[in-house]
């Protein structure tokens, strides 16, 4: 089996899944194609992954790292599956950019990677990269497995799932981590391997419509009394989503963060009461990339530990995503996947976050029907500036660019549409100067 690392540069991530991988049995002779366009940064997660290949897998997995476009078809020539995990422009330019820009008109943003104005201009420099990805798969590999773990999930994924051959599933660990989160701050005593859940919507707003006890008990009801309370007396990281528990009677995915900036209800101009009422950490994403950028060397040394690196399998679905199509094993998981009706109160073309069977059929959808209406709407006020987002890539004209800026809930909220307009091209000028173009 072959497995083609697109953004291997991102050391992290690239040990958990590849140390994932070499600890299934039916995977231990991997060939992994590392592929990065920073000569630093993939050799830097080559020596990473090839001592824990040697540490953990007694050598029996090949390496080999390839640099930059000229080496990207050799990389994915003949690959089984193709994880994505590129953040093209990184936090220098390209984030700085998609917050500094928006803040000129008074937009503030907290995270800027999946929706918002900061979402859309990412989604679309993005897009710009993976159409060569999906030309040289298609020619190299086309019957490999797109795992994609970039962000803007639902833009990306679903462009890739609409206007290419590609085999794509997007995935986040959000799902796996929704309801054991929510049990844990709570101070439920309750084992999260016995519960079960049922989570559909979109990617980072998909909702936990049910949780249950190994006794079949609704656990619901306490949670909402518990969520209310906590709001009430306490200052905490999660109270956006606990006040969606309260107004619309569901937590979703993921994190308060990210969801504070996927709607038009908390972060106004003028009113930092509401930033401090909920807590909102506004600039959030660029403050953990700074952070990381100065501890990247202290952590990089922690991970090698004088090249005896061990690993321990994640929670992250690749590796057993790659083990259930492999040897036909079945494997439930919440993927990205287009609609196609499997909620029937959205948009068929919208990518949706659903239950999915994977096995050597690949990854097929489940039929979850309609929403709560409430729901429904919160998600569909994200899906169409996605949509109007990938119709920007495809067509290449601005004027979609601005539509997606004028629909997406918290920049049309806060600006006019002069305002939203002259924003954008900012943002396209920047992106172009800066080496990124996003047509």
């Amino acid at each position: 089996m072959k497995l083609t690392f697109m953004g291997a540069g991102s050391t992290v991530f690239s040990k958990n899944v590849l140390g994932d991988t070499m600890l299934c049995p039916d995977f231990h002779d991997v060939e992994i194609a590392l592929y990065d366009i920073d000569p630093i940064r993939l050799e830097e997660s080559y020596l990473v992954i090839d001592a824990m290949n040697k540490t953990i897998n007694q050598g029996r997995a090949t390496i080999k790292k390839y640099l930059g476009i000229p080496e990207r078809k050799e990389a994915l020539r003949g690959a089984d599956f193709v994880v994505n995990a590129i953040q093209v422009g990184l936090y220098d330019p390209c984030t700085i950019i998609d917050f500094e820009i928006p803040k000129k008109y008074g937009l503030r943003q907290t995270i800027g990677d999946t929706l918002g104005i900061g979402g859309i201009m990412r989604g679309l420099r993005t897009i710009h990269v993976m159409k060569g990805f999906a030309e040289d798969i298609e020619e190299v590999c086309p019957n490999a497995w797109f795992l994609n773990y970039t962000n803007p999930m639902a833009i990306l994924s679903g462009y890739m799932q609409r206007y290419t051959k590609v085999k794509t599933v997007g995935l986040c660990h959000s799902v796996q981590v929704c309801a054991p989160t929510l049990l844990n701050i709570l101070g439920f005593d309750i084992d999260p391997s016995t519960i079960q859940t049922k989570i559909a919507g979109i990617n980072h707003m998909a909702w936990l419509l049910e949780i249950f006890d190994k006794d079949g008990n609704d656990l619901y009801p306490e949670i909402k009394r518990r969520a209310k309370e906590k709001n009430a007396k306490e200052k905490h990281w999660d109270m956006v989503r606990f006040d969606y528990i309260e107004k619309l009677g569901y937590y979703c995915t993921e994190s308060s963060e990210h969801n504070a900036e996927y709607n038009p209800f908390y972060i106004k101009a003028g009113r930092d009461d509401l930033i401090e009422k909920f807590n909102i950490p506004l600039d959030e994403y660029p403050r953990r990339c700074i952070n990381q950028i100065a501890n990247w060397q202290k952590q990089k040394e922690e991970i090698m530990n004088g090249g005896n690196i061990q690993h321990t399998r994640t929670h992250e679905y690749a590796s057993r995503i790659m083990e259930a199509i492999w040897t036909n094993t079945p494997l439930k998981i919440g993927g990205n996947v287009l609609n196609n009706g499997c909620i029937s109160n959205l948009p068929r073309e919208a990518c949706v976050e659903v239950p999915c069977l994977v096995d050597n059929n690949g990854v097929t959808p489940t039929y979850v029907g309609d929403l709560p209406i409430q729901l429904a709407a919160m998600n569909a006020s994200n899906i169409y500036p996605q949509l109007l987002t990938i119709e920007a890539a495809r067509t290449g004209k601005i004027e979609n660019l601005y539509q997606a800026a004028m629909m997406d809930p918290h920049t049309g909220a806060q600006l006019s549409t002069d305002e939203i307009v002259a924003m954008c091209n900012d943002l396209v000028e920047a992106h172009t100067k800066a080496g990124y173009p996003v047509f």
